[in-house]
């Protein structure tokens, strides 16, 4: 890509997801093309349509706001593990528009949840070899966490004293415990 066409990339990406966080879903590509400083033809020659812009906005957030937060460690595995589940709710419950939208569009990048199920995959794997978290615990054990810790924040509790609770309710279910967790379905998560 030129080095013009990756500016306008990621200003048309970072004014979108601005768009659609401060306008709401209604947030038109004319309205991002503004906000970006570009023609709304170059809005279209880069994204053929809205849902292409809600995936290249998601794939940023998970590329640029998530993934760095979980690639800092302590060297204590447990809380490196808590932190990047901290960082992850934190991000999403911030986009709470624009992970609407992913869902609602199916427009989330498989590549860029591929590669956050990976990170999450090896501090689990440290964490589970240090003796401080279950065993039979898996990956997708981890995105189900998020998805159950992002169902409870809501408008009126904008601290998130909600989902640092349930997150860490959930975290707890991870500790190694005598009874081992019931066996998944062979039908995993999507993506996990």
């Amino acid at each position: 890509m030129r080095a013009d066409a990756a500016r306008n990339y990621e200003r048309i990406v970072v004014a979108a997801g601005r768009a659609f966080e401060e306008i709401g879903p209604t947030a038109t590509l004319d309205e991002v093309a503004r906000r970006a400083g570009v023609g709304v033809a170059t809005v279209y020659r880069r994204f053929r349509n809205r849902e292409q812009v809600v995936r290249a906005v998601f794939d940023h957030l998970m590329t640029v706001e998530i993934q760095p937060a979980i690639a800092t460690g302590t060297g204590d595995p447990l809380r490196d593990l808590v932190a990047s589940l901290e960082a992850t709710v934190d991000v999403l419950a911030g986009r709470r528009v624009i992970l609407a939208l992913a869902r609602e569009t199916d427009a989330v990048d498989v590549g860029s949840l591929h590669r956050y199920l990976r990170s999450m995959d090896r501090l689990l794997g440290r964490a589970v070899e240090a003796g401080h978290v279950r065993p039979e615990a898996e990956v997708r054990d981890l995105a189900a966490i998020v998805v159950m810790t992002l169902a409870t924040v809501h408008a009126c509790d904008p601290g998130g004293a909600d989902r640092r609770r349930y997150l860490a309710l959930l975290v707890a279910g991870l500790r190694p415990a005598p009874e081992p967790l019931p066996a998944p379905s062979v039908h995993g998560l999507r993506g996990a």
